[in-house]
């Protein structure tokens, strides 16, 4: 019996994913419009191919969501960098193989 691939190729991007679907399902987010700024996202970017799933389309993904929670006020753009330069100094300190901690 063979395995199902993966339908995403890093766990960040189903994450991302998930997190997205939430932000429609609980009325945060409207889908026809999210779908109308991803693409505006993809082709300023030059993304004219078709796209595998892979960080390429991940990136452009996570760009749109953050513009998206930046204007609507439900983010903080200078807090979301914070964290985000947190997280990276965290895993960029995490020996390989094990989990990620943000400290306090």
């Amino acid at each position: 019996m063979t395995r199902p691939e993966p339908v995403f190729a890093e766990p960040w991007h189903a994450q991302l994913f998930a997190m997205t679907v939430h932000l429609n399902e609980t009325g945060r987010l409207d889908w026809p419009e999210w779908a109308e700024r991803f693409g505006a996202t993809l082709r300023r970017h030059g993304l004219s191919r078709d796209l595998d799933g892979g960080d390429d389309y991940f990136n452009a993904w996570l760009e749109t969501l953050e513009g998206v929670l930046a204007e609507t006020g439900a983010a903080d753009p200078a807090e979301a960098a914070r964290v985000k330069q947190a997280w990276e100094a965290a895993y960029l300190a995490t020996p390989h193989g094990q989990p990620v901690h943000l400290s306090d």
